[in-house]
């Protein structure tokens, strides 16, 4: 049986003038820059979270509602509240979708990160 450790090490033989790579530095910081909100914006920033089922076959979805930020801030905050609910979602028309009833814990969430107005909508 070949070791396939061994055909890995002998493929730097195929490409002999090929240079390793090493990323720019401006390449570095546009990937890893990102666009934060700051706390003036999110005290202004109204969100509204609630809980939604309404043709989605019965199942509960919380919805958070009136971000205004960059596409990119709006990404990392759904990412994180997904993983603080422990649950899947989507972004869509400028609302975060997490699947399932969460509505009492992103509150909390959203309210110690500094967004000042957010508010239930709904009962």
């Amino acid at each position: 049986m070949p070791d396939p450790l061994k055909d890995l090490q002998n493929l730097k033989d195929l490409f002999p003038d090929m240079e390793t790579y090493v990323p720019d530095e401006k390449e570095i910081k546009e990937t890893n820059e990102a666009i934060p909100v700051s706390e003036e914006a999110k005290a202004k920033m109204r969100l509204y979270v609630l809980r939604d089922k309404k043709q989605r076959g019965g199942k509960q979805v919380t919805l958070v509602e009136g971000f205004e930020g960059s596409e990119e801030a709006m990404q990392e905050l759904h990412a994180t509240l997904k993983s603080l609910c422990s649950a899947g979602g989507s972004l869509k028309d400028g609302e975060m979708m997490i699947q399932g009833n969460h509505v009492q814990k992103v509150i909390n969430f959203l309210i110690k990160s500094g967004y000042k107005q957010v508010k239930q909508k709904g009962g």
